[in-house]
């Protein structure tokens, strides 16, 4: 009897220290995160900062228990697809991205690795997610919901210039949500009147080239689609803007204060916030496909006076009053 009580104890003793051996060994787990961003490190910084800040928050410590694998294609597509390959061969263990481009890259090399969205204007559409709430596959996230908001910018430019009766409507032509986007936009014209003159656009030069051309065709106002790649490009689009005088209606903030005439959209740097809370349910276990696609909770609209002056446009006091804030 006392060797079979000593074997139990043995056993029950051994048991015990396999259960805490394994939960030593999961508490020492380093996760490893791959952060892929279009743009450059520099674009990048703020987006970073924040992610950062919402792994903290949720109690993550950098180096200790996660660390983040930074791959960034500077705005240029042809790197696209060795980041994405290199990052699936690093078996990571999940993806923080943003741009529809590298979205539909790591859809094409890894259907095991989580995928957490930043920004898109409507994932469903893109093919990213079978529904907002229930993606299924790889791929969650959040939306930007900019493609909804489409005809709020026929709206709030119909105010900003009453006789507007030509737009022009900047778009990446790589990006495969556009064309649903359009739609919406040309849609919402055409109930108020607009004609639409739609330009695409993918690399500086052709950025020019279609402002210019917008121009020509007396657009009286310009919507530049939300886009990673027109992000990175944000000083660009405002300095030419300014150079033929159209006032222009972005979807960031960032845009505005760059010199865009107005934004109106969601809080893009909270995305990334949001977004390591994505992460934190993926580390414990959850199914990304089981995790519903969030959209924004407020939209903010924002007038750059300053630029409204140097094209000669006089703000309306209406849309004044409607601005969450005035950029003097």
């Amino acid at each position: 009897m006392k060797t079979r009580r000593n074997i139990l104890i043995a056993l029950g003793a051994g048991a015990l220290a396999a259960s805490l051996g394994s939960f030593a060994q999961e508490q020492r787990k380093v996760w490893r995160i791959g952060f892929f961003y279009l743009g450059s490190r520099e674009m990048a910084l703020d987006r970073l900062r924040i992610f950062l800040e919402g792994m903290r928050e949720l109690g993550y410590v950098e180096h200790k228990n996660f660390v983040v694998e930074l791959r960034f294609a500077d705005g240029k597509y042809e790197r696209l697809p060795g980041i994405s390959a290199e990052l699936v061969g690093m078996k990571v263990d999940v993806i923080v991205a943003n741009g529809s481009a590298m979205y539909r890259l790591l859809q094409q090399a890894t259907s095991t690795i989580p995928v957490v969205i930043t920004t898109s204007a409507d994932p469903v559409r893109e093919g990213f997610a079978a529904s907002l709430a229930r993606p299924g596959g790889n791929f969650t996230g959040l939306s930007t919901g900019n493609a909804e908001v489409a005809p709020k910018y026929i709206e709030l430019l119909k105010i900003a210039v009453p006789k507007i009766a030509r737009v022009g409507v900047l778009m990446n032509i790589t990006n495969a949500g556009y064309p649903g986007q359009l739609k919406i936009v040309r849609a919402a014209a055409e109930k108020a009147g607009i004609t639409v003159i739609a330009v695409g656009a993918h690399t500086p030069d052709e950025i020019e080239r279609g402002l210019k051309k917008l121009a020509q065709d007396r657009a009286e106002g310009v919507i530049v689609l939300a886009d990673t790649f027109f992000a990175q490009q944000t000083r660009q689009i405002a300095a030419l803007a300014l150079r033929h005088r159209l006032p222009t209606i972005v979807s960031t903030r960032e845009e505005a204060a760059a010199g865009g005439f107005m934004s109106y959209g969601g809080d893009t740097l909270e995305f990334f916030r949001r977004a390591a809370t994505y992460v934190d349910k993926i580390l414990k276990g959850a199914k990304p496909g089981d995790l519903p696609i969030e959209l924004p909770t407020k939209f903010a609209l924002v007038i750059n006076r300053k630029t409204a002056k140097a094209i000669g446009l006089a703000v309306p006091q209406e849309l004044l009053l409607r601005a969450d804030e005035v950029i003097e």
